[in-house]
């Protein structure tokens, strides 16, 4: 039998996940800075950038790293 690959397993995709995700919270930033960019807050760009940027990672994984195979095609019901 093949050897289904599993990249929830892997330590590299949930240190990726890990840090897109406390890049998402804007905790780093100095306190009072208040830059507006086309009408909001550049934090809040920060958070819109990052939230991307997981949406794009976790796509690519789901397409490219983890196979996925259909019961129905390979015959057992």
């Amino acid at each position: 039998m093949k050897q289904r690959k599993e990249p929830i397993k892997s330590k590299k995709v949930w240190t990726i996940i890990i840090s897109i995700f406390l890049l998402s919270v804007p905790w780093y930033l100095p306190v009072g800075s208040s830059y507006i960019i086309l009408g909001a807050p550049y934090w809040g760009w920060l958070v819109v950038i990052a939230s991307l940027a997981m949406s794009v990672y976790l796509t690519y994984v789901l397409k490219h790293e983890w196979e996925i195979h259909d019961d129905k095609a390979e015959g057992d019901l």
